[in-house]
């Protein structure tokens, strides 16, 4: 579990931000990948090194 959120388990917030982008990415063809992960950054409070594995690695 996270120090910062005891509820969810280590990597819970990044499976559900993936599931997120990419449902939202498929039903919003016309939102950019830079928007979709920008929205779930602030959704699922996510870091900084998150955000920039999502950046590097979601296609």
């Amino acid at each position: 579990m996270t120090a910062s959120n005891p509820i969810q388990p280590q990597g819970e917030k990044m499976r559900k931000a993936i599931r997120w982008i990419s449902d939202t990415l498929r039903t919003h063809p016309e939102k950019t990948r830079h928007q979709a992960i920008c929205e779930a950054e602030i959704r699922f409070d996510l870091s900084p090194e998150e955000c920039r594995f999502l950046e590097e690695n979601i296609e």
